[in-house]
């Protein structure tokens, strides 16, 4: 592991690409109705959740879990060859995470859950706990 790869991905980000720059290349967003109807229909996407492990217990919706802080040593789980949706509790920390995958690994298939797990449990799952 590199130097580089020992801080979280926020402070990442911030060095690596300019949040203003960020803003330009809009990032692709999935609904969570949309997530549902791809879950529905049995397609072939990939669902990841960089919430912590504790966050994930009080609440989940399927996927893997890989912690925002452990992305840089885990970027081989995140597939090139299909559609990724990644999702944490409101869509700040997936943003992020897509956003240091794309411009330091060169992703174009990420796309974030806008509004995150608290999203689902409002509009499609009431029973997922919110916190």
């Amino acid at each position: 592991m590199t130097k580089f790869e020992t801080k979280s991905i926020s402070a990442l980000y911030l060095k690596k690409v300019d949040r203003e720059e960020a803003k330009l290349n809009k990032m692709k967003e999935v609904t969570v109705k949309e997530l549902n109807g791809l879950m529905a229909s049995n397609a072939d996407f990939k669902l990841i959740d960089v919430r912590e492990q504790n966050e994930f217990e009080i609440a989940e919706i399927g996927g893997e879990l890989i912690p925002m802080n452990s992305v840089p040593q885990n970027v081989d789980k995140f597939p090139k060859d299909k559609q990724v949706i990644v999702h944490c509790r409101s869509g700040k920390r997936s943003g992020d995470v897509i956003n240091w995958l794309e411009a330091n690994h060169g992703f174009e298939n990420l796309y974030n859950l806008k509004g995150g797990i608290l999203a689902w449990a409002d509009e499609i799952d009431p029973s997922v706990q919110k916190y």
